[in-house]
């Protein structure tokens, strides 16, 4: 396993995990290191997303994933996996639009990919959205939102993990894209 990491970060990358310096923008600094391999994760986004971060988000998010996409197409990888966005939204809406522009390049890079569409992912330091867990719950039984809460509902870091280590034990063939009820549903497997 091997994780890029800027100058200056590699001793944030613990574990087993072999660590490559490199620049998330530029394929051509990390696209070495990439092969041997058979899955991409593509991780790099804005932090704490927001609505007026929409010039980050082109800035960041969608250059990264095409330095990315032409790194994993250039070591043949056989497996993509994209953290993206619950969609539609009715908020976030640059933030919705990026990371849809960016599964769509996915989609016609040619690659097999897991594209995983959390909304909110509750863990360290994002805990607040719990307030609004009986307020989901409940949106969850009313007929005319039942899909919206679904589809916008809350994971936990726990949901979210699982959900990546089965879709690394079982790479797709051609594009998978992974909802909210179906990152629960994987974490409920017991991977």
């Amino acid at each position: 396993m091997r994780a890029l990491v800027r100058p200056g970060s590699e001793g944030k990358i613990g574990g087993q995990c072999a660590v490559t310096t490199g620049d998330v923008l530029n394929s051509q600094t990390f696209s070495m290191a990439v092969p041997p391999a058979d899955t991409f994760i593509h991780l790099v986004g804005v932090p704490r997303p927001a609505p007026w971060k929409g010039k980050a988000f082109r800035a960041l998010d969608l250059p990264s994933l095409r330095a990315s996409l032409a790194a994993a197409q250039e070591a043949n990888i056989r497996h993509f996996v994209y953290i993206s966005v619950a969609q539609p939204a009715p908020v976030m809406k640059v933030y919705v639009q990026v990371r849809s522009e960016c599964e769509a390049l996915i989609q016609a890079s040619g690659l097999s990919a897991t594209i995983l569409r959390p909304w909110y992912i509750i863990g360290p330091g994002h805990y607040w959205p719990m307030v609004l867990w009986p307020v989901y719950k409940l949106l969850e039984y009313v007929p005319v939102t039942v899909a919206s809460a679904r589809r916008l509902g809350l994971v936990t870091i726990q949901q979210m993990v699982a959900a990546l280590v089965w879709t690394i034990e079982h790479p797709a063939d051609g594009i998978r894209i992974v909802d909210v009820p179906g990152i629960r549903a994987l974490a409920s497997t017991g991977c």
